[in-house]
């Protein structure tokens, strides 16, 4: 039974988002598993599990590094692990242009195109029940393109 338990923990709750506590990357101990309560009308039992995970939980000001995922003229969207961050052309350096042959952004010494690496600041999160949007910016100093 507790083999059973620990299958389905890991299979229900790694890899997904909460608001509250961000993204649940891996489950690593179980502390504690209750002795489980018959559900009335139905048979199932139901069992509380207290467990401890390693959780990726991003916050305002944090600097990350990201691959890029999409480039538009709007801006560019960038995949820090499971988090997902839109960087918006006003939030890149003034001397950034979009180049529509690229698709990709060039600025005077650096150029943010797909698959490409670069350094953000996360500067807007909003978390949702399932979800955690984010919102970064390149337009500070030892920011943008990683070569």
């Amino acid at each position: 039974m507790k083999e059973f338990l620990l299958r389905n923990l890991h299979g229900d709750v790694e890899g997904t988002c909460s608001g509250k506590v961000g993204f649940i990357i891996c489950v690593l101990t179980v502390t504690n598993i209750s002795p489980g309560k018959v559900l009335p009308g139905s048979g199932l039992a139901e069992f509380v599990v207290q467990y401890q995970a390693i959780v990726f939980k991003p916050y305002k000001g944090e600097v990350v590094d990201a691959i890029v995922t999409s480039v538009n003229q709007i801006g560019f969207f960038a995949d820090v692990g499971p988090l997902q961050v839109f960087v918006a052309q006003k939030l890149m350096p003034n001397d950034f242009k979009f180049d529509s042959n690229g698709p990709c952004y060039r600025g005077d010494d650096q150029m943010i195109e797909k698959n490409g690496q670069v350094r953000l600041k996360i500067v807007g999160l909003k978390h949702q029940a399932t979800q955690i949007n984010a919102v970064g910016t390149i337009k500070e100093d030892y920011l943008g393109q990683i070569q």
